[in-house]
């Protein structure tokens, strides 16, 4: 069944699908954003001090620190929401970060003491990538820049 979306509320790139050549264009434009981003991810801990100071030093800048909850913003708006729980399950954080220069990243993450994991490569990807763990056990990876060069 085809999804009607009334046209002010539909995205460009359904516009794009759906009338002729001048919508390709508009979503095409290297001015166009795109219409969506990443709102809030969501990093439970139960060492919330040590975590919000984790969080800080990898470069996420604070807007709200509590001892229950901390906001924490990304390159982009995205807010990293830290909340405290008694019981948590480490493992693989439910996000993957990107920067700009993934090896001065690792440097500075080794001088800092953070143990970041050995750099690989993911030629299937085209991407270089490394891990952190932070305070609450749960692994964080770091990917290098996949952005377009387009705005965002």
């Amino acid at each position: 069944m085809l999804c009607r979306v009334p046209i002010k509320y539909a995205p460009l790139s359904i516009l794009a699908s759906t009338e002729r050549s001048t919508a390709i264009k508009k979503t095409t434009a290297p001015e166009q954003r795109p219409a969506l981003a990443v709102a809030h991810i969501v990093l439970a801990t139960n060492r919330m001090e040590e975590s919000a100071r984790f969080i800080r030093t990898i470069g996420m800048r604070p807007v709200f620190e509590g001892p229950q909850v901390g906001v924490y913003e990304l390159r982009g708006g995205t807010h990293l929401i830290l909340m405290l729980k008694s019981k948590i399950v480490a493992g693989a954080a439910s996000f993957d970060l990107m920067v700009d220069d993934l090896h001065a990243t690792h440097q500075r993450f080794a001088s800092l003491g953070l143990a970041p994991s050995p750099i690989e490569a993911r030629p299937a990807i085209d991407h270089e990538v490394f891990t952190v763990r932070e305070p609450a056990g749960h692994v964080i990876t770091f990917f290098s820049s996949h952005v377009t060069g387009k705005p965002v």
